[in-house]
């Protein structure tokens, strides 16, 4: 189980992001879209690092979530 970003982009798209697999962002048009398009990009990421013997990094998630 992975934690996620996900927000509204600039061009109308959901964006979501995976903090503990850095470069991992995935985008849908509406926020079901973008979860599923995260679980498919989180496997393919996870996988292509397994196929490649390096090693899968831990959840390590810590956010603040602030309005200022």
């Amino acid at each position: 189980m992975r934690q996620i970003f996900l927000y509204p982009g600039e061009d109308g798209y959901w964006v979501s992001e995976c903090p503990s697999l850095p470069g991992c962002i995935s985008q849908g048009d509406t926020k079901e879209t973008a979860l599923i398009n995260m679980r498919e990009a989180i496997s393919a990421y996870i996988e292509t690092l397994e196929a490649d013997h390096l090693p899968v990094p831990a959840e390590k998630f810590s956010a603040l979530l602030m309005a200022v």
